[in-house]
């Protein structure tokens, strides 16, 4: 069963779930990205914590450390799912937005998606 992401109940009052593969690993790459470290109970190092570096200063050097832990969390944690192509980041004004490349195992199919976190 795949879990919808974000969780809620559908409308026969059960736990909703997603259908479509594809769809359901853009939902675990998005709780991977924006979970922080320690926020879940029985995975403390879970999660890339990058709601924290929207206030980092915005310079090449932070924009490739951020998408190096960004491709390291996502193999680390959905290896079994996906193959990371690439990760790029861009902070604007109080964005970061992130663009992930990466091939689903189960169809070996290529797929870019972009995630993005207002301040």
């Amino acid at each position: 069963m795949n879990v919808r992401f974000p969780f809620e109940i559908d409308h026969l009052g059960r736990v909703a779930s997603t259908a479509d593969h594809d769809e359901h690993v853009v939902e675990l790459i998005e709780q991977t990205l924006f979970t922080n470290p320690g926020e879940r109970v029985n995975r403390p190092t879970f999660g890339c914590g990058l709601l924290l570096l929207v206030f980092q200063s915005s310079n090449s050097q932070v924009a490739a450390a951020t998408s190096t832990l960004i491709h390291a969390e996502l193999q680390s944690w959905l290896g079994e799912l996906i193959n990371v192509v690439g990760v790029s980041t861009v902070s604007a004004d109080s964005k970061l937005v992130i663009t992930v490349e990466y091939i689903v195992l189960q169809t070996n199919t290529r797929h870019v998606a972009e995630f993005q976190r207002p301040e």
